[in-house]
This record gives C-alpha cells, structure tokens and sequence, in this order.
C-alpha cells in the first residue's frame, strides 16, 4: 500500500513537471499571436462606411464613378490633380495610374496612412501623395483638376477659392452642387454602382466682368460664374449681349454677330462673325 502511494506520488511530479515544460513554449506561442495580431490591426486599419469624419461621414465613391469623374474632367498625364477629403486614396491612385500627378488631402491620419499603403500596393507612390491636413486651410492652388465628395454647403465654402485658381481648372464633384453655379456637364453611371452615382463638372471661368474697348465701341459684361450678358455701346446705339465662358474660351452674341475667343487677362482676342463675314477683333479692359 505504501509503495503504490510513493509511486503514484512520483509519477504525479513527474507529469508536472512535464506539464509546466509544455505549457511554457504553449503559452508564448499564444502571447506571440497575439500580439502579432495586434501589430497587424493596427498597419491594417480599415475604415467603416458612415465613419464619423471633420466635416462628412466617408462613403467611399464607387469605381465606377471614380473613373467617369476623371472621363469627364480629361485627365492626362500633364495634369496636377487634387483630392479634397481623399478618403482611402482610390481617387488619387486612379489618377496616378493614368500617369497623373495626384495629390490626396485627408484630414483623418488613418486614412492617410491606409491611403500610402493602399498606393504602395498599386505602384504609384512616384505619382500619389497624400497629406494629413484640412482642405480649407492647405494650399491646393496648383491643381488644374479638382475632384471632391463634400456636402453642397462645404463645396459653397470652397467656391470663393476655387474661382480665383486658373481659369480652364477643371472641378468634378460626386453627386453634390456648388449651390447656384450651375454645373457645366452632369453625368451618370448605371452599372457597378449603387448609390451616389452621378458626376457633376464645373470649369473655371476667367474674370470678364466690366467694361472693354472694342473698335467700333464699349462692351460692357456682366458676369455670374460662366455666363455672361451686359450691352455694346456703338454709335449711340445699344445692343445686347449674351453669352458663356469655358474656361478662358469665350463666346457671346451681339445682335447678328458672333464672337468668339480667348481672355487673358486684360485683352479678349478671336473672330467676329457675322453671316459668311469674318474678321479678327480684339478688346482691351478698360481702366
């Protein structure tokens, strides 16, 4: 009786200590996963849809619309293209890819980080950067291609900004207006898109408001956003004037004369025509 005690006591410390010898090695092995799967959460964020952001939620815009947006704005590899609120970077990355230089302004550091990751996968970190900052505040006045998925009252706060950048910018938003300057183009996708599915266009027009000296009188313009009206003064007549700019193209009506040319800065030179007559004209803005 006592020798099985003594054994069955000696067999006891032997499976402990066998035991303790495996649970060791079990037990890191557990404390490794789990921090590794710790350190990969936290490099592989991964945003939610209605995230709460500065000024909007993201909704991520749809590739589909993504690529109609840069359709519509012409993007070629020449152009400098600006993000607002560039989300997890898929607008930036797609234009780099079309040889672009994209640039993406997030103010949440997460997506900026998910956003470089995102572009280093594609192969176009030579073409996309992104930056942490706040779109009212960081200079994007280099740009001739903007596009952005902002409330209409954010894309009314960036009005005054964007009509002072070069006349021919091209601006494309996802789905909302600029408030009462109205969209010079607005398209929309059917397939691979679900929601938020329509593209708006708006280009830059050049300053004209004011008065300007042509040969043979006063053209006086009024201005609101891309269209134009106002009078020529000629002789002691007065004659109205309609009219639309695209860009630094103008193109306005006098009667039975069309004119149509280019703004820059104080001189608007093109073509008068007026039946099968045509001939060169050029106004001046008066100081």
């Amino acid at each position: 009786m006592k020798a099985s005690k003594v054994l069955a006591g000696s067999v006891a410390v032997c499976l402990a200590a066998v035991l303790a010898l495996n649970i060791g090695p079990v037990a890191q092995a557990l404390a490794n996963g789990t921090s590794a799967q710790a350190t990969k959460s936290k490099s592989e964020y991964e945003p939610s849809v209605g995230q709460e952001g500065k000024d909007v939620v993201w909704v991520p815009t749809a590739q589909a619309l993504v690529n109609k947006m840069l359709d519509m704005a012409k993007l070629t590899s020449s152009d400098i293209l600006y993000d607002l609120g560039s989300g997890d970077g898929r607008t930036v990355i797609t234009a780099a890819k079309r040889g672009s230089t994209a640039y993406g302004i997030e103010y949440n550091p997460d997506m900026v980080a998910l956003s470089k990751r995102n572009a280093e996968k594609e192969g176009v970190t030579d073409k996309a950067t992104f930056t942490h900052g706040d779109i009212f505040v960081t200079d994007f006045s280099k740009a001739n291609v903007l596009t952005m998925f902002l409330l209409p009252e954010l894309n009314v706060r960036l009005r005054p900004t964007i009509l002072k950048m070069k006349p021919g910018t091209r601006v494309v938003t996802n789905s909302f207006s600029m408030g009462d300057w109205d969209a010079d183009q607005t398209e929309s996708v059917n397939e691979d898109c679900r929601s938020y599915c329509t593209a708006h266009l708006w280009i830059v027009p050049a300053n004209v408001q004011g008065t300007w000296k042509l040969p043979q009188g006063d053209l006086t313009l009024d201005q609101k956003y891309q269209i134009v009206s106002g009078n020529l003064k000629a002789a002691g007549n007065s004659a109205k004037v309609d009219g639309k700019l695209t860009g630094e193209q103008i193109a306005f009506k006098v009667g039975n004369t069309q004119y149509s040319g280019k703004v820059s800065g104080d001189t608007i030179e093109g073509v008068a025509r007026t039946g099968e007559k045509e001939e060169k004209f050029q106004a001046m803005r008066a100081k």
